[in-house]
Parts: C-alpha cells; structure tokens; sequence
C-alpha cells in the first residue's frame, strides 16, 4: 500500500491552480470552518467569508485574462511564503507578498498584502 504524502508545497500548488482556474469549489476545499485569512481589512475566519473573499478575487482576476508571476517562493515544515504580480484587465498589482501555514493538508492561516491599482 501506497501512502500519498500531503505537503505545504502540494497544498498550495492545488490552491494555485485553483485560484488561476477561478474555481471556487476547488479552492475552498484548502480550508477549514477555523481557517483565517489576515488581510490589510481585516481578518477573515471561515469558509462562507473566505469564499466571499475569493469571489471578488475572481471579479478583479478573471480566468483566462489574468497572469499570476510568482517571483519568490519558500516552502519549509508547514509554511509557506511567496512574493507575486498580477495583472488583468481590471487591474494592476505589481508588488504582493502572501504567507501560509498548512497543516494535515489544509490552509490554516494566511496573511496577504498588495499594492493594487485600478485600470
């Protein structure tokens, strides 16, 4: 018997991938109930709020229309950290940074914080 080992990096190349294909279903099944996400608003805590959250993500960041250029990224034990720039038709974020604990395959805990400028 084979046993799939579940890492940080793994987690988040699935919420990646998710986040890029705008696939909410997809991308919610990273958290949990207790999951927060720590943003410069505010803290956000539970699946309803993230996917909130990420809803409007996916208005600013349409599938398709959006590059994601991920330029810096460190994986160890149960975290995560990248540095990344997006841009869409909406608009233009040229410097973010986003930090992550997983643990047993689910987002803990994420902070994040951008520079966004409307198009």
């Amino acid at each position: 018997m084979q046993t799939l080992q579940i890492t940080s990096e793994s987690v988040f190349q699935h919420h990646l991938a998710a986040l890029g294909n705008n696939d909410l279903n997809e991308l919610i099944k990273d958290y949990t109930e207790e999951s927060e996400v720590w943003t410069p608003d505010g803290d956000i805590v539970g699946l309803k709020a993230i996917s909130s959250f990420f809803s409007y993500a996916f208005t600013l960041f349409p599938k398709d229309k959006t590059t994601l250029d991920i330029k810096k990224m460190i994986a160890k034990d149960y975290k995560v950290y990248i540095v990344w720039t997006a841009d869409s038709p909406i608009v233009n974020v040229p410097f973010a940074t986003d930090s992550f604990e997983i643990k047993e395959g689910k987002i803990l805990w994420q902070s994040t914080a951008f520079q966004m400028v409307q198009k």
